[in-house]
């Protein structure tokens, strides 16, 4: 999208106390989410080596920040665009069992995002993965786990509101579940992101499922990578898909806010099927690849959740860059500032 100013924009928290707010929100929600999903912390890497399906790879054309390393005969090493894989494959190293999981930060160099409100260079989130059985691969324990992460979010709302009183909530008591071949048939004339904005503002929390597969007008909703979330099998309310986006109505830019992209992830079926409508059946051979259809990998649910946009959303901040340091344009900048914006 391009930057939107909002009008007779008042920050509701000077910079500093910015700061305060932001480890407010970043120590309660990872606590939080851990409880809630079963999972525990571990550390992640900034870079994968180049060439073993590791590395997220989003819509399948973004490009990776990238470099060699003298030290390994000049191998190539890919800085992560996110850690979707990587998760899946230490669950497995680390044997963990049903119903447990893992999360880390993550933090990933984008140099292609367009830069606005929301998109900067730098990506921060909390990744998360959970092991799951066969049974689990289902719509209503993707619903489940959705909800036990909005509830989260509710709750660090909550305390932000106590601590700051002047910062009242936003969110709605649920979150609404609304597939994206439902929004397309509710609103077939407008684009997908009109779409969200629609049903967002109407709903206030919705989470869009099925993201990645064509929808009957022979578009995908938004792009996703074939390896990672399952958007081909068939769910229990007859359309396709076990994944999603969670999304916000954002009072401050009256705008839909993404905060997050999950579920449940591809089986060796499903990675089949994905990697041959989108063509790229080559993926097979690599490492990871190989592994999960070898059924070496645990089954799984998992996602990303923004770390400076929950604190942007939560803090009622009208950009990214006043809740994280990045680089930004100058005009950007200058518009900003002139707005009241004050980017870190």
């Amino acid at each position: 999208m391009s930057l939107i100013i909002p009008q007779k924009y008042k920050q509701k928290l000077l910079p500093e106390t910015t700061e305060i707010a932001i480890k407010t929100i970043k120590e309660g929600f990872q606590t939080e989410l851990a409880a809630a999903l079963n999972l525990r912390r571990v550390t992640a890497p900034l870079f994968v080596l180049a060439g073993t399906g590791l590395n997220d790879d989003l819509n399948g054309v973004e490009k990776a920040v990238s470099f060699n390393i003298e030290a390994m005969d000049n191998k190539r090493a890919e800085v992560v665009h996110s850690l979707a894989k990587w998760k899946r494959a230490k669950l497995g190293a680390y044997d963990i069992a049903p119903g447990y999981g893992l999360y880390t930060d993550m933090n990933a160099i984008r140099t292609f995002e367009e830069l606005d409100n929301l998109h900067s260079l730098y990506v921060d989130q909390w990744d998360w993965e959970k092991t799951i059985t066969a049974a689990d691969r289902n719509l209503d324990y993707l619903k489940a786990t959705v909800e036990k992460i909005y509830n989260v979010v509710r709750e660090i709302e909550r305390r932000i509101y106590k601590q700051f009183p002047h910062i009242t909530p936003v969110l709605p008591e649920k979150v609404t579940f609304i597939h994206s071949e439902e929004l397309l048939k509710e609103y077939p004339d407008l684009s997908p992101r009109e779409r969200e904005a629609k049903a967002a503002k109407k709903y206030g929390a919705i989470f869009i499922i099925g993201i990645g597969n064509p929808l009957s007008n022979g578009e995908p909703h938004d792009g996703r990578a074939p390896d990672y979330d399952d958007w081909i099998t068939e769910n229990e309310d007859g359309y396709s898909g076990l994944n999603g986006d969670l999304i916000f109505w954002n009072t401050v830019l009256d705008a839909p806010f993404e905060l997050s992209s999950m579920g449940i992830r591809v089986n060796p079926e499903s990675l089949m099927r994905q990697l041959e409508q989108r063509g790229c059946t080559e993926r097979a051979s690599l490492n990871f690849h190989k592994a999960l259809l070898a059924g070496e990998l645990p089954l799984s649910i998992g996602g990303g959740i923004g770390q400076s946009r929950l604190c942007m959303f939560l803090l009622q901040k009208a950009h990214i860059g006043e809740v994280q340091a990045s680089i930004w344009p100058e005009d950007q900048i200058a518009k900003c500032k002139a707005a009241g914006i004050d980017l870190l």
